[in-house]
C-alpha cells in the first residue's frame, strides 16, 4: 500500500511580487528551494495566511539570496505582495518507508525570506 505524505515545506515566507501576465507558476529563491528539498517543475501545494486561499502550481528557479517569491499567471489574482504563504509539496511512497521517512520543512525569517 502507499500513502501520500508531507516531502517539503517552506514555512511562511512573503510574497515579494505577481506576474498575472505569465504562463504560471511561483518563482521561488533557489536556496529556498535547496533547502527545502523542492526541484524545479516539481507540484506545490499554496496556502496563503492572509486570505485563506489554497491551490497548486508548480516551481520556477529564482535567483539565489534574492528572497523572491512570486506568483505567475492566474494564481497571482489569489495573493497580494506582502501576503505570507506556506509552500507544501507531498510525495507518495511505500506505507512502511512513510514511516520512517523525515520531510524537509524550512521556517525563513518571513520579513525577507532568508534563511539565517
Amino acid at each position: 500500500m502507499n500513502v501520500e505524505v508531507i516531502k517539503s515545506k517552506i514555512h511562511r515566507v512573503k510574497i515579494t511580487n505577481s506576474n498575472l501576465n505569465y504562463i504560471g507558476s511561483i518563482t521561488i529563491d533557489e536556496d529556498l528551494m535547496d533547502a527545502s528539498n523542492i526541484i524545479e517543475g516539481e507540484k506545490v501545494y499554496i496556502v496563503n495566511i492572509n486570505n485563506g486561499e489554497r491551490f497548486s502550481t508548480y516551481t520556477i528557479k529564482g535567483n539565489r539570496k534574492s528572497g523572491d517569491i512570486i506568483l505567475n499567471g492566474p494564481a497571482a489574482r489569489k495573493v497580494v505582495k506582502g501576503d505570507i504563504i506556506i509552500i507544501i509539496s507531498y510525495a507518495t511512497m511505500d506505507f512502511e518507508e512513510a514511516k520512517k521517512f523525515k520531510p524537509s520543512i524550512i521556517f525563513p525569517n518571513e520579513n525577507d525570506n532568508s534563511l539565517t
